[in-house]
């Protein structure tokens, strides 16, 4: 009872129950494990990213285009899955769900370019085992590229959840980590940006 009557009314759905505030809480954890997942792979790049052997160079790929407009869905999904979150706030489900099929499309958009990508320097000679730079770039953008997937995945879910349930302390807490892990592979895929793709294309 006396943790029923901690809650303040006043606060976002999400935050209204016990349960709920432990799961964010939980998952803030977890984003703590991801980063150091992440940086150990982002470490092994960096340590290898000179070890290219005979193969062909990053610098020959990469493609500025490209590489921008998946930054630009990305970063745009992330801003609709920020919009996603304030109609749930206000409680209107029926915007929040058009927000949140945005947010999907923009996501598997990315994950098309991606896929497109990989298959190209595939097919120009850049693989796995092509040398131990290729094979770093490809565990780390693989990784990141699973993640966005999860993600997917995870949000078209919780859709189907939310257009079934409506929105409870439950699905809107689910929802808000949900949203939290989008973002934080917003915030991973910037740091790729700038230190693979922009060093690779020896901008520095």
């Amino acid at each position: 009872m006396a943790a029923n009557e901690s809650i303040d009314p006043n606060q976002p759905l999400e935050y209204q129950s016990a349960e709920g505030k432990n799961n964010i809480l939980g998952f803030w954890i977890f984003i703590g494990a991801e980063f150091a997942l992440f940086s150990t792979l982002f470490a092994s790049y960096f340590v290898l990213v000179d070890r290219n052997a005979s193969a062909i160079t990053s610098a020959e790929l990469f493609d500025l285009n490209l590489v921008l407009a998946m930054t630009f869905l990305l970063l745009t999904s992330s801003f609709t899955a920020g919009i996603a979150i304030h109609e749930m706030r206000a409680g209107r489900v029926n915007r929040m769900l058009i927000w949140i099929g945005l947010t999907l499309l923009l996501g598997l958009g990315f994950l098309g370019f991606e896929i497109y990508e990989f298959v190209h320097y595939a097919h120009e000679g850049a693989t796995l085992s092509a040398s131990a730079h290729w094979s770093t770039f490809f565990v780390l953008l693989g990784t990141h590229g699973l993640h966005v997937a999860v993600g997917v995945g995870w949000m078209a879910v919780l859709a189907i959840q939310i257009k079934m349930r409506g929105l409870t302390k439950r699905t809107t807490s689910k929802f808000f980590i949900a949203s939290l892990y989008w973002h934080f592979l917003d915030v991973i895929w910037i740091i790729i940006f700038t230190g693979v793709y922009l060093l690779g294309m020896e901008w520095m």
